[in-house]
């Protein structure tokens, strides 16, 4: 388990007005649908983001999440991973009772592509059809974020908190798209040599990878009531931020 139920995430270093939030459920391309959760800041957003969050699916944590990029300019919707074989949460959220333990397995590459492809047209029709959009995960989601930087879907970069390269694989080898990689450094679910190691992979694709690694960090430190990592969060906000800002440019 990545936070407990009642985790949210810290607020970021800039802060504007949310324009609206919406639950809604999409349909990709293979026919399966999936709930997201969308904001939109007041004024019109520059990049968009994909929220990929852990392995509970569309938990509070990342409703909040996408309010909290709304208020930092920032278009953005958080996927729900079960669609497919939980079908969609009836609430627009996965509840502390939910067994996502026996739903995790049965994702798929495909599929998760298909849902972020989906969401990317989705943030489009919703706030613009030319924003660059990229994706910030979590966890697993963080995995697949790393990931997509090797895929093909039409994305303008990628940002990951806390993954597991293995979950990245042979796509590191073609990864090309500028990427964020948040590091916990006391991480006991995937070392920090074993994602440094993912970072120089990347780079000799071709990548961009932006490789920070918060020293004494645990898995998950990107939370609000981790007092003690306030900085740390303040500081990856920035990257990530950073990160929305150059596709914005480019």
């Amino acid at each position: 388990m990545c936070h407990s139920h009642d985790s949210r995430p810290p607020a970021p270093p800039r802060s504007g007005t949310v324009g609206s939030t919406a639950s809604s459920t999409l349909t990709a391309a293979d026919g399966a649908g999936f709930t997201v959760s969308t904001a939109l800041p007041a004024e019109p957003a520059r990049t968009g983001v994909v929220i990929l969050p852990d392995v509970r699916g569309l938990h509070p944590y990342y409703v909040a999440l996408a309010e909290r990029f709304a208020e930092a300019g920032v278009a953005a919707v958080a996927v729900d991973w079960f669609g497919r074989t939980a079908g969609v949460a009836g609430t627009g959220v996965r509840g502390e009772d939910f067994d996502w333990q026996q739903h995790i397995p049965r994702t798929t590459p495909e599929g998760i592509d298909a849902d972020v492809t989906a969401a990317v047209a989705h943030l489009r029709t919703q706030a613009g059809e030319d924003l660059p959009v990229v994706t910030v995960g979590f966890c697993f989601g963080g995995s697949h974020a790393w990931r997509l930087a090797g895929g093909d879907l039409d994305l303008a970069g990628c940002a990951g908190f806390y993954g597991r390269p293995s979950l990245v694989g042979d796509a590191a080898d073609r990864a090309h798209l500028p990427t964020v990689m948040l590091i916990a450094g006391a991480d006991t679910a995937t070392p920090v040599e074993d994602q440094q190691a993912l970072a120089e992979r990347m780079r000799a694709a071709g990548a961009d990878v932006d490789a920070v690694v918060y020293d004494g960090a645990p898995h998950s430190f990107f939370d609000r009531s981790f007092g003690d990592w306030s900085e740390a969060c303040r500081d990856a906000w920035g990257h990530v931020l950073a990160l929305t800002d150059r596709v914005a440019r480019s």
